[in-house]
């Protein structure tokens, strides 16, 4: 499954200030039981424009540990929150449709 949100920094920051406070929250997250690893890209048209990609074993599990809030997570994002605004996408079962380029 997986977890997609976008983040839009705000004027006056870089993404690399949220970026820091990303990787520490996601290092602690991905402790939780089902956690598989997680991603943030940068959009190539708008360096402000970021997408972050959580890849959990099952719904159920990411949603067990969002029942469980992590003190220290809750306040990494309180603190990045004044340089972004962050809106999700949604919550994505595995592929059902892949197609790969010949030989792979």
């Amino acid at each position: 499954m997986k977890y997609i949100f976008e983040v839009t920094i705000k004027t006056g920051y870089r993404a690399e200030d949220y970026a820091e406070a990303w990787v520490h929250a996601s290092e602690l997250i991905q402790r939780a039981p089902g956690a598989r690893g997680t991603e943030l890209h940068r959009s190539l048209q708008s360096p402000d424009k970021l997408i972050a990609i959580a890849h959990w074993d099952s719904k159920a599990q990411r949603d067990a540990m969002e029942g469980k809030p992590n003190a220290e997570v809750a306040e990494i994002i309180r603190g990045a929150a004044h340089f972004c605004e962050i809106r999700l996408i949604g919550e994505f079962d595995e592929p059902e449709w892949v197609v790969m380029p010949p030989g792979q």
